[in-house]
């Protein structure tokens, strides 16, 4: 679905498909560098940062290992309440492994830093974040985010696995919710 077949719903387009996909390759490409000869795990948050994971992982050129962890923070507001829920947990050690968290969004930051820690105890070589999105303006906690795809205004947006009430995740772009639908 695209943006033009649902305009009522939404207030303007804030990055295409196809400028997405341009910045996954370009992240890509960097983390096959600097994992170089490394074991690489990709963690995705699900439900959102599914369509990340999917695309960034066909634009690399090495073999990598996945997982998915399911926490939340949201349920069906807007805002993040700051309480994590573990929904899913990995099914992966994470010893021995170079960890990547693949996020589709840091808002608050709030959950990201809870599973930062949550990972620091579990014997990964090290962690990471790649993050298609980034929201400047609404961080609550600062997080080192290494690969990152856009920083946007602190708006609610949709699109792109990101989810209102788990509806929208299916928008190939990412764009800023109508406030009549959540009002």
């Amino acid at each position: 679905m695209r943006a033009a077949d649902i305009s009522g719903d939404l207030d303007r387009v804030l990055v295409t498909e196809e400028e997405i996909h341009a910045k996954l390759r370009e992240l890509a490409a960097q983390v096959e560098k600097d994992y170089e000869g490394k074991k690489l795990l990709l963690v995705g948050v699900l439900k959102g940062a599914v369509m990340v994971m999917a695309d960034f992982m066909r634009c690399l050129n090495r073999e990598v290992v996945m997982d998915w962890m399911a926490v939340s923070s949201y349920g069906s507001s807007t805002k993040s309440s700051g309480v994590v829920q573990i929904r899913k947990d990995l099914d992966t050690d994470l010893g021995g492994y170079h960890v990547l968290i693949v996020e589709d969004i840091i808002d608050s930051g709030l959950t990201l830093s809870w599973l930062l820690s949550n990972f620091a105890s579990r014997g990964a070589e090290s962690i990471e974040v790649l993050a298609l999105l980034r929201k400047p303006d609404a961080a609550k906690v600062e997080i080192d985010c290494r690969y990152l795809g856009f920083d946007i205004p602190n708006e609610f947006v949709v699109g792109y696995g990101l989810d209102y009430a788990e509806h929208y995740r299916n928008l190939r772009d990412v764009a800023v919710l109508a406030p009549h639908v959540y009002a």
